[in-house]
């Protein structure tokens, strides 16, 4: 594989993952720019002595549910967190790299959230699962039968307390 096609992939990779971004102050911020050779980059340093434009890709939460429960997740849902009035199954579709699943594991633990988290990169199942649930980056969060993709602690909560 050449170079140029490994930095497309990886270029797309990350735009993918990017979608799932939390809005606001906690977004990291991004640049886009192409090279003298065509090839597009995506950062989150602008390139030295270039312009870039810069990239803001909010989360949003997915009102649409998934059409089918995961089949790979059949484990009994974890039993209630303090401070919660009911356990509700929390499943993390996730990559090491991602700064906002990051984020999400710090929310779920600094909370008492019980979750369930799957390395789509890591786990080929995982990662079957995430694409059959149109998953379009990472993290894509389940509650129940409802979705965040990306993470927001606002998104989360509104999710979590439906």
């Amino acid at each position: 594989m050449s170079t140029q096609s490994r930095l497309t992939g990886l270029s797309a990779v990350l735009l993918a993952a990017l979608m799932g971004g939390a809005p606001g102050p906690a977004q990291a911020e991004i640049y886009k720019w192409t090279d003298a050779q065509g090839v597009t980059h995506f950062s989150d340093q602008p390139p030295a002595g270039g312009t870039a434009e810069q990239v803001r890709l909010p989360a949003t939460p997915d009102p649409a549910p998934p059409a089918v429960r995961p089949a790979a997740l059949s484990t009994p849902p974890p039993a209630a967190a303090p401070n919660r009035p009911a356990a509700k199954r929390v499943v993390m579709y996730a990559a090491a790299w991602c700064g906002y699943c990051k984020q999400a594991r710090r929310y779920f633990n600094t909370h008492g959230v019980a979750y369930s988290e799957y390395d789509v990169e890591q786990d080929a199942a995982a990662g079957r699962e995430f694409k059959r649930l149109g998953g379009r980056g990472v993290p894509l969060i389940l509650v129940g039968e409802a979705r965040l993709q990306g993470f927001s602690e606002g998104g989360f909560e509104q999710l979590y307390n439906q």
